[in-house]
């Protein structure tokens, strides 16, 4: 089936360069796409494979041995002198998300168990992308364990089995390609690193641009053949420019002074670790030989920086990725300047002020400034948020069943397998089968067959139900929970959870952010919570409620994990403290589990947060314990 032309997609300059560059070096280590929907980020990987050159590979080897240095550790065997070398297609190999491990890894080879009682490693998905690309579309959704095997051969550039009688190790290097969609949650910080560059890509905004777009997606689908051959020059050009930069990577200096300069913007722009360094010094000499130079020039130094430091700048989801071009000059400017300097940009960047509603409005998905009518004659403040830090783990009771993540125990169909069933709940466990047919002689039984029970963790919904109202408006408390909010967001974010943000203060609850993976918007929302007003407790659980049931109508496997922000205090409406207990009964018949984090300060204490947690039937947590640092140093003075 033929693919989309490289070298016909529109508007996406960067990301093609990153991905030839990556081609031309596969040291520079991979490139990580992310973008919205629509922005041809799969198009653009897929086609890249047919512009790569053939790989000459041993005759009959599953695992892509060069002829001219094959592997001495090969499961094929050792290939000695005189061995038949072919050329096959550049592989793409694609990791869906849903892969099991012993898709990914290889395993025991069923058939040959069975009919001739042999041990035979059957390769995976790692073995199949040696000395090719691997693909891994929605890469930020993939499972962690998965992201630990790729992690692994990334690191060592082999791939280690020890499974089912199983104990192989075949070489693995492979140029990793991965999309994702921000909006659908991040990366988790080891894998994002071992991307060597990455590019974020959006849809084009000037229309006779998305015109272009649009003719060449229609001309493709009414004729794939016909918009082939009308870019069949262009590709064969691209091609034979990898081949080239291929053959000239070699001869290209890398120099003192250039070195000196990719040290220079790397120190400037502060990241962790000399990895940004050494694949920033990679990719300058991959576009030099792209550029059919043989020396790294200042301008070099410059593109690559653009495309391997801006995912290395981030210390959380809360920080804005990417570089300004003009910072970089600031730090490597030009050899000659070719024009008059350009303005400084306006605050939050090229495009004008930082994005957000104007003071007093919080946007269409709830108004986290609630007027006079809400708040009445009490006045508000707006305090700023503590540092944020490391979370203790809050995690919902028993084991479910939900998409994998990292909080709490779930049953899933490829996680860690931790035992057998007769019940089919997963795939066949190998050798516990033929452990239950070795009992009795003959073939094996339709009631020997096992099932692997596995386990893992799996993500939830983090509902945050914070109380914004004056009995927390003091301004050192409130800097205090939302710092202790902003820290369970991090967490959220590290464990891969949908959030959602309820805020109550004044007559009303707001729901200030409907669940979501984007977890950066909820810090957005927090950043601007003001305190003030009387205490609508109740009101704030029921619309807690209310968000549960919505969601488990969307997504029945996802466990919600709430967390009351409050000092237990109830003071709006009649019968204020007795609606907000039967609004908590409501939440405890419904099984909601959570955590009550308890804002309470001073020597003299009600309590009421306290007695709001038993109600609720879930953990009570004092503020100052919701860091887990706070929870080691109690425990150690315990052991004491």
């Amino acid at each position: 089936m033929r693919h989309f032309p490289f070298s016909a997609v529109v508007g996406a300059d960067d990301l093609g360069l990153a991905l030839t560059l990556s081609a031309v070096s596969p040291g520079v280590g991979g490139v990580l796409v992310r973008g919205e929907k629509g922005t041809a980020k799969s198009t653009m990987v897929r086609a890249l494979a047919s512009l790569l050159p053939d790989v000459p590979v041993v005759e009959g080897c599953r695992f892509s041995c060069d002829p001219a240095a094959p592997d001495p550790t090969c499961p094929d065997g050792v290939h000695g002198g005189g061995v038949t070398g072919v050329t096959r297609a550049a592989r793409l190999v694609e990791l869906p998300v849903g892969a099991t491990e012993d898709r990914v890894i290889g395993s025991l080879h069923l058939g040959r168990a069975l009919s001739d009682g042999v041990t035979e490693y059957d390769p995976g998905l790692l073995a199949r992308a040696h000395r090719g690309l691997l693909y891994v579309d929605e890469v930020n959704l993939l499972h962690d364990h998965l992201v630990d095997l790729l992690l692994d051969a990334a690191a060592m550039g082999r791939s280690t089995v020890e499974r089912d009688g199983v104990s192989v190790s075949h070489a693995s290097r492979f140029v990793l390609v991965g999309t994702m969609n921000p909006e659908e949650g991040e990366l988790r910080p080891q894998l994002l690193d071992r991307f060597g560059l990455s590019v974020d890509i959006a849809a084009p905004r000037d229309p006779e641009t998305r015109v272009e777009v649009v003719r060449r997606r229609l001309a493709y689908d009414a004729d794939p053949a016909a918009m082939a051959a009308r870019y069949e020059d262009d590709e064969r050009a691209v091609a034979e420019r990898i081949l080239k930069a291929q053959a000239l990577l070699p001869d290209v200096l890398l120099d003192d002074e250039a070195l000196l300069d990719i040290a220079r913007v790397c120190a400037a722009f502060e990241v962790d670790g000399m990895r940004a360094d050494i694949v920033t010094a990679r990719t300058a000499s991959a576009h030099a030989a792209w550029c059919g130079r043989t020396a790294v020039t200042r301008e070099d130094v410059r593109v690559a920086a653009r495309l391997a430091i801006p995912h290395r700048r981030r210390r959380s989801p809360f920080d804005e990725p990417g570089l300004e071009d003009r910072t970089i000059e600031d730090t490597l400017p030009p050899d000659q300047q070719e024009g008059p300097d350009d303005p400084e940009p306006p605050e939050g960047g090229p495009d004008g002020p930082p994005e957000g509603p104007p003071e007093g409005d919080a946007g269409a998905e709830g108004d986290a400034h609630p007027g006079p009518a809400d708040a009445g004659p009490a006045p508000t403040s707006v305090a700023e948020a503590g540092e944020p830090y490391r979370a203790r783990l809050l995690a919902a009771r028993g084991t479910g069943t939900g998409e994998a993540g990292r909080r709490s125990r779930a049953r899933t169909t490829s996680g860690r397998t931790v035992g057998a069933t007769r019940l089919p709940a997963g795939p066949v466990h190998l050798p516990a089968t033929l452990r239950a047919a070795a009992q009795h002689p003959g073939r094996i039984r339709p009631d020997d067959l096992r099932h692997a029970l596995r386990e893992g963790r799996e993500s939830n919904l983090v509902l945050l139900c914070v109380d914004a109202s004056g009995s927390m408006a003091a301004q050192r408390r409130m800097e205090q929970v939302k710092a202790a909010v902003l820290s369970l967001l991090l967490d959220a974010y590290q464990r891969r959870d949908k959030v959602g943000l309820i805020t109550f203060r004044g007559g009303q609850a707001h729901l200030v952010l409907p669940p979501t993976g984007s977890v950066d918007l909820a810090a957005r929302r927090l950043a601007s919570l003001p305190a003030g007003g009387r205490t609508p407790l109740a009101e704030g659980l029921l619309e807690a409620s209310r968000t549960i049931d919505r969601e488990r109508l969307k997504d029945p496997r996802r466990r919600a994990l709430l967390v009351v922000v409050t000092d237990g205090r109830a003071t709006h409406g009649p019968d204020a403290v007795a609606r907000a207990g039967q609004a908590a009964d409501r939440l405890a018949a419904d099984g909601v589990d959570g955590v009550v984090i308890d804002c309470e300060t001073g020597r003299l204490r009600m309590g009421l947060a306290v007695r709001l947690a038993e109600r609720l039937g879930t953990e009570h947590v004092p503020v100052g314990e919701v860091s887990a640092d706070a929870i080691t140093s109690h425990i150690k003075r315990k052991v004491a």
